[in-house]
């Protein structure tokens, strides 16, 4: 039992979460501390963030902090990681979890609000993944990434209307396959989750009528918590997973079966 339970430690490891001020990243990084890591938060909500890591470093008597980061700014994200490296020591892994959804037709969709979702959804991800990349490779390090997808990279959903979002998704997938061949060589794993429909902040204000029918299609008929991305998260980046790397983990409830 102790063997299993270090197989899926992540004690003495330093995580960075993006986004993780609030909904997925923050459940997430709940769960990640409490199986041993210490935490840095990557959040454009600052305030947010810090109080996300302040509350972290508490319950789970782990170092926690958080920095505002824009994850669009090359300069920035690369300028953040190293304040990280500073102030923890080290980083071992990354959640590249930051997104943003804009749903309308594609007719009435502006290019600001196209470019504003693959901004933060694919470049964001991009940006972060390279700088943490080039920071492990300076440094003769292995780790492990976990990017956030979404089943809506490989889906249309429905009854809302996001191509913008969806096609971010998409490349997430690509990239994180593209990440894992290329970077295989030097220890580095790079793995992505799909989730379904999650119920955060983000969601708990889109129209009732939708939630009904994501349920009804869904065929555990419910939404997914935050936190039951968790454990999926913990398992891609814990030596649990050594052998799996451009793995697209979907975690939808059944929903892309059907």
């Amino acid at each position: 039992m102790d063997t299993l339970k270090k197989l899926f430690s992540l004690e003495g490891k330093v995580v960075l979460i993006t986004g993780g001020a609030q909904g997925i990243g923050k459940a997430v990084a709940e769960h990640i501390a409490a199986v041993g890591a210490d935490i840095v938060i990557f959040d454009q909500q600052a305030e947010k963030a810090q109080a996300t890591a302040d509350a972290i470093a508490k319950d789970h008597h782990c170092k926690a902090i958080a920095i505002g980061v824009d994850v669009t700014k090359p300069d920035e994200v690369a300028a953040a990681i190293e304040q990280a490296d500073a102030e923890m020591g080290k980083l071992d892994c990354l959640f590249n979890n930051a997104g943003i959804v804009i749903q309308k037709p594609v007719v009435d969709l502006t290019p600001d609000e196209w470019l504003k979702v693959i901004n933060v959804n694919l470049n964001g991800v991009f940006f972060v993944a390279q700088a943490f990349g080039r920071y492990l490779m300076a440094r003769n390090k292995e780790g492990a990434i976990v990017n956030t997808a979404s089943m809506s990279g490989t889906i249309v959903n429905y009854p809302q209307l996001q191509a913008s979002y969806n096609t971010s998704k998409a490349g997430v997938v690509q990239l994180t396959k593209s990440l894992a061949v290329e970077w295989a060589d030097k220890g580095i794993r790079v793995n992505c989750i799909s989730p379904g429909y999650i119920f955060t902040e983000l969601t708990s204000f889109v129209r009732q009528d939708w939630q009904d029918l994501w349920k009804e299609l869904t065929p555990v008929k419910r939404m997914g918590k935050p936190e039951e991305l968790a454990g999926a998260v913990i398992y891609l980046l814990s030596d649990s997973a050594s052998f799996a790397t451009g793995t697209d983990l979907i975690i939808d409830g059944g929903f892309t079966i059907v």
